[in-house]
């Protein structure tokens, strides 16, 4: 395992794609993913040193998933597109929601305001 937590390089292949492509694909994606702030509180969870590397995994693996180009259904397929992904984060969130703490949430809570006020300013 890596200072990061990877037990892979593979993983930490997809973990850094991951960071790479998340704010974009939640910019495209916030107004059709009702759980938007749960899926950036795993986003930081995933991300945290402190969170148990099977946790990481499953949380990563689901991100990835997310913001990932290939998918069931393709993301740009309005109303139809991020169902898919909204179904794969739910049940991952689900599964590891005791790892997930106030401070991933509040984390969470405070990037989407700076994040989605940033292209509402650009507008």
């Amino acid at each position: 395992m890596d200072e990061e937590g990877h037990a892979s390089a593979k993983d930490q292949k997809k973990a850094q794609s991951v960071r790479q492509k998340f704010w974009k694909v939640v910019k495209k994606a916030a107004r059709q993913i009702p759980i938007m702030e749960d899926v950036v509180a795993g986003y930081y969870c995933a991300f945290d040193r402190n969170t148990p590397s099977k946790v990481r995994l499953t949380l990563i693996g689901a991100l990835a998933y997310f913001v990932l180009p290939l998918d069931f259904i393709p993301d740009f397929i309005l109303g139809l597109g991020f169902g898919d992904d909204l179904a794969v984060l739910t049940l991952a969130i689900r599964s590891v929601a005791s790892h997930i703490s106030d401070e991933h949430r509040r984390k969470a809570k405070q990037a989407l305001h700076d994040h989605l006020m940033d292209d509402e300013g650009a507008n």
